[in-house]
């Protein structure tokens, strides 16, 4: 599956980069983030729950940077588990600031497995959709805090 997200967001590019890149930025903005720990420069472990449908499933997941040139791009592989499916995906994530307004742009694959492959891509797509959104909106909040 596919996944694209456009957001626009009111701070310069360094203040979204840099809350992006953020542990504490990350624990606080990722749906249904039960815990995230640093685990090195660039990685993390996860666990969260989160829902397609009547499909929830808690998830530990690893997170990876890579071929981050700050503040413009980066590289990130997630892979997951849980008892609902498994999942893998990388993207790549670019930011340009036109006038203080930051625009990230994040394209990428992603493939799941399991009951919650089952759901369906039409659904899985809205809620990819619906976790960027909300994802978003709270790093926008925490970029513009900073």
């Amino acid at each position: 599956m596919r996944v694209q997200h456009t957001q626009q967001i009111p701070a310069g590019r360094e203040a979204v980069f840099d809350a992006m890149l953020s542990a504490d930025a990350l624990r606080s903005c990722l749906p249904g983030c039960d815990s995230l720990e640093e685990t090195a420069e660039g990685s993390y472990e996860v666990s969260m729950t989160v829902g397609a449908g009547a499909v929830r499933g808690a998830y530990r997941a690893s997170v990876s940077l890579a071929e981050v040139e700050r503040p413009s791009s980066f590289r990130m592989t997630v892979e997951g588990k849980g008892n609902a499916g498994t999942m893998r995906g990388e993207g790549v994530v670019r930011l340009t600031e036109d006038g203080g307004m930051t625009t990230v742009e994040v394209d990428g694959q992603v493939r799941v497995s399991g009951v919650v492959a089952r759901v369906g891509q039409r659904l899985l797509s809205g809620v990819a959709k619906s976790l960027l959104g909300r994802y978003f909106e709270c790093m926008a909040a925490r970029a513009k805090a900073d």
